[in-house]
C-alpha cells in the first residue's frame, strides 16, 4: 500500500486551494466558509486538530424505537414488531411528553401499562427509556410497579425512568412553586432507587430548546444546568454525589446537520467531565440519549425526512449517544404506520450491522473541523452555564424568563434564514413536487392531540410550517375549483437570456403550491397580454436580464396591468430601475434573500384566497 502511495502526488494545502480556486472561477476559498447558529465560523479546510477526549462507553449505539400509540393494544402490537425486526428497546412516550408531538400513551394506570407491555420481558437485555409528561413521577413509578409485578429484579432491568422537571416547566406555564414542583421528581427517584433500581433515574433533556429554535450553545447550556441542578437536588436529599451522578442521563436532539451535531455531543461529554472535575470525582462516561429533531421534519415530501433521519442518527451515534432514536418519516403529517417505523429502524441497522459504524470509540479525533467545533461549542456553552449559575441556576433563568428569550431570538433568526430560502428545506421550499402524493393516513388512527405552549415558554417549531401552510391554501383552491394558482411567467430577450430567472421562478412558486405557466419569449407587450388571457392565469411575472428590463420593463408592465392582471411581480431587483417600473405597475419584486414567504403571502392575497 505504501509502495503504491508514492506514485501519487505529493499535493499540500496550497496546491488545493489553488484548484479550489479555479473551480470556483476566481472567488477566494474564504467564499465556501459559513457559520453556524451560534455565530461559529466553519472553515472551508482545516489542518489536523487536537484536543480532548470525551469519555463515552464502548460498542455501538443501541437502536431505540418509540412506543407512541395513544391505544395501549396498538402501541404493544408496534413495539413487539420493532423489538422483533432488531430494536435494541423502546421510547416509552406519554402523552404530554416533550417528544410525545400529539401522541402517546394517555394513561399510566396498572390496565394501560399491562396492555401496553403485555408479552415483554424486563430484565432480558431489553432497555427502556420513558419519556414523561407533566405527571412524570406518576408515570416513572407505575411502570417501576409493572416490572416489580412482571417478577423481574429491578437491579436486572435496564430502564432510564426520565424524571425530569425542567423540561416540561420550560414548555411553560413556569411553575410558581420551584421547590413543589422539584419534590415529586426528587421522590420519585428516591423511592426507585429503594427499589433497586440503577437507572439513570433523572434525565437532562434539552430537546425542547432544540425544537424551540435554540442554537446548540444553548441545548448544551440547558443540559448542563439542569444537570447540575439535579445533581443538587439528590446530594440535598442524602445521595453521595458518586452515585448522584450515576442516576443522571442526558438527552439531545441530532439533526441533519454532521458537523453541529456530532461536535455538540462531544461538547456534552467534555463539558461534564468538567463538573465531575469540580465537584472532585474522577470523570466517568455519562449516560447520553439521543433522539433526531422535530423541527426539521417536514409534513411535505416527507421520504426526504428518512435521509435527515438516517444522517441525525449517524451523526449522534459518532459524535457519542449510547442510543438513538428515529422520529419515523411520517410523523409531522400523522401517527406513523409500520412501514414509516420499520423505516426509522432499519436505518440504524444498516449503519451499524452493514456499515458498522459503532466500533470506533471517537471517529472525529484529530479532524481539524470537529475538533474545533467541538472545542468553540464547549466555549460558548460553558460562558451561558455560567451566567445561568449566576442567575441561581437553570430554574431561576427559567422563572425569569431570560433564558427562553435568548432562544426566541435565535428561532427568529432561523426563521429568517427559512423564509429568505437561505437554508432551504428539500421537498418544501426547494425542489417542491405539486403533484407528489400525500401521506395515506392509517384508517382508524387517532388525530394529534395539540398543546399550546404557555406565552414566553419554548414552544416547539417545525421549520417547515410556513411553507406548507403555503401549500395546504393552493391544496384547498385545487379541491374548490380544479386548478391551482397560476403565475404566467412573461418572458423577455431570447431563451439565453431569461433563462435562469424562469427556472428560479418556477421553483420558487411551487415552494408556495403555484403553478407557473411559461411558453417562451414575449416578443411584444400584445403577445405577452395575448398568451396571459390564454394562460388562465390571473397573476404575471416578468423574467428577462437587466438590461430587458431597463428598456422594455415599463411598456410590458403597463401592458399586463391595463389588461386586468391581479398582480404583476418582476424576477430580479434592480434600485436603479425600481420606482419607474413601480410607477408603470410592478407590484414586487422577487429575488434570492429576499422573503419568501412574505411574498407568496402577497400573492395570495392578491388572488383573494
Amino acid at each position: 500500500m505504501g509502495a503504491d502511495a508514492g506514485g501519487f502526488p505529493g499535493w499540500v494545502e496550497a496546491d488545493w486551494r489553488k484548484t479550489a480556486e479555479a473551480a470556483l472561477k476566481g472567488a477566494g476559498v474564504d467564499t465556501l466558509a459559513s457559520r453556524t447558529a451560534d455565530g461559529i465560523r466553519i472553515e472551508p479546510i482545516y489542518p489536523p486538530g487536537d484536543g480532548p477526549r470525551p469519555l463515552r462507553t464502548g460498542g455501538p449505539w443501541r437502536v431505540i424505537a418509540r412506543l407512541d400509540h395513544p391505544d395501549a393494544g396498538e402501541a404493544n402490537a408496534q413495539a413487539l414488531d420493532d423489538l422483533a425486526g432488531g430494536a435494541d428497546g423502546l421510547q416509552v412516550v406519554f402523552a404530554g411528553a416533550v417528544g410525545a408531538h400529539g401522541f402517546g400513551l394517555r394513561r399510566s394506570d396498572p390496565a394501560t401499562l399491562h396492555a401496553a407491555f403485555d408479552g415483554m420481558h424486563f430484565d432480558q437485555g431489553l432497555c427502556f427509556e420513558l419519556d414523561l409528561g407533566r405527571a412524570g413521577a406518576d408515570a416513572a413509578l407505575n411502570f417501576a410497579a409493572l416490572i416489580e409485578r412482571s417478577g423481574a429484579r429491578p437491579a436486572d432491568c435496564a430502564v432510564s425512568f426520565g424524571l425530569d422537571p425542567y423540561a416540561t416547566s420550560a414548555f411553560g406555564p413556569f411553575p410558581a412553586d420551584w421547590t413543589a414542583h422539584l419534590e415529586p421528581f426528587v421522590g420519585a427517584a428516591l423511592a426507585l432507587r429503594a427499589k433497586g433500581f440503577l437507572g439513570p433515574l433523572v434525565v437532562a433533556d434539552s430537546r425542547s430548546v432544540h425544537a424551540a429554535g435554540g442554537a446548540p450553545s444553548q441545548e448544551l447550556a440547558f443540559a448542563l444546568g439542569a444537570a447540575v441542578g439535579l445533581l443538587r437536588a439528590l446530594d440535598a436529599a442524602g445521595v453521595p454525589l458518586d452515585e448522584a451522578r450515576q442516576r443522571i442521563a442526558f438527552r439531545l436532539a441530532g439533526d441533519a446537520d454532521e458537523f453541529v451535531t456530532m461536535s455538540k455531543f462531544r461538547a456534552l461529554r467534555l463539558m461534564w467531565a468538567r463538573i465531575e472535575e469540580g465537584c472532585g470525582l474522577e470523570p466517568r462516561p455519562a449516560t447520553v440519549q439521543a433522539e433526531s429533531a422535530w423541527r426539521m421534519m417536514t409534513a411535505r415530501d416527507p421520504t426526504v425526512n428518512v435521509m435527515r433521519g438516517a444522517m441525525a442518527a449517524f451523526s449522534a451515534g459518532l459524535g457519542g449517544a449510547d442510543s438513538v432514536s428515529v422520529l419515523p418519516h411520517t410523523l409531522a403529517a400523522g401517527l406513523p404506520d409500520g412501514l414509516a417505523r420499520r423505516l426509522a429502524r432499519n436505518g440504524q441497522l444498516i449503519l451499524l450491522r452493514e456499515s458498522h459504524l459503532g466500533f470506533v470509540a471517537d471517529p472525529a479525533a484529530g479532524a481539524g473541523a470537529f475538533e474545533t467545533l467541538s472545542k468553540a461549542l464547549c466555549d460558548k456553552a460553558w460562558s451561558l452555564f455560567q451566567q445561568m449559575e449566576a442567575g441561581g441556576g437553570l430554574a431561576e433563568t427559567l422563572a425569569k424568563g431570560a433564558f427562553q428569550h435568548q432562544v426566541a431570538e435565535t428561532a427568529a433568526q432561523l426563521r429568517r434564514d427559512v423564509a429568505r430560502l437561505k437554508a432551504p428545506i428539500t421537498g418544501v421550499s426547494a425542489h417542491a413536487d405539486l403533484a407528489e402524493d400525500r401521506i395515506q393516513r392509517t384508517p382508524g388512527a387517532p388525530e394529534r392531540e395539540e398543546a399550546s405552549a404557555g406565552e414566553g415558554a419554548l414552544a416547539p417549531m417545525r421549520l417547515a410550517e410556513p411553507f406548507e401552510s403555503l401549500r395546504d391554501r393552493s391544496d384547498a383552491i385545487f379541491e374548490a375549483s380544479g386548478s391551482r394558482p397560476k403565475v404566467f411567467l412573461v418572458a423577455l430577450g431570447p431563451e439565453p437570456s431569461h433563462r435562469r430567472r424562469v427556472a428560479f421562478m418556477r421553483e420558487w412558486l411551487e415552494a408556495g403550491g403555484i403553478e407557473s405557466v411559461y411558453d417562451g419569449e414575449a416578443e411584444t407587450p400584445d403577445t405577452a397580454v395575448r398568451r396571459l388571457k390564454a394562460s388562465g392565469a390571473s397573476l404575471a411575472c416578468l423574467c428577462g436580464d437587466d438590461a430587458a428590463y431597463a428598456t422594455r420593463g415599463e411598456a410590458f408592465a403597463a401592458a399586463i396591468k391595463a389588461a386586468g392582471a391581479k398582480g404583476l411581480s418582476l424576477a430580479g431587483h434592480s434600485s436603479e430601475a425600481e420606482a419607474a417600473l413601480r410607477t408603470a405597475g410592478v407590484d414586487g419584486f422577487i429575488f434570492a434573500g429576499g422573503d419568501a414567504v412574505a411574498a407568496l403571502q402577497d400573492l395570495y392575497r392578491r388572488l383573494g384566497a
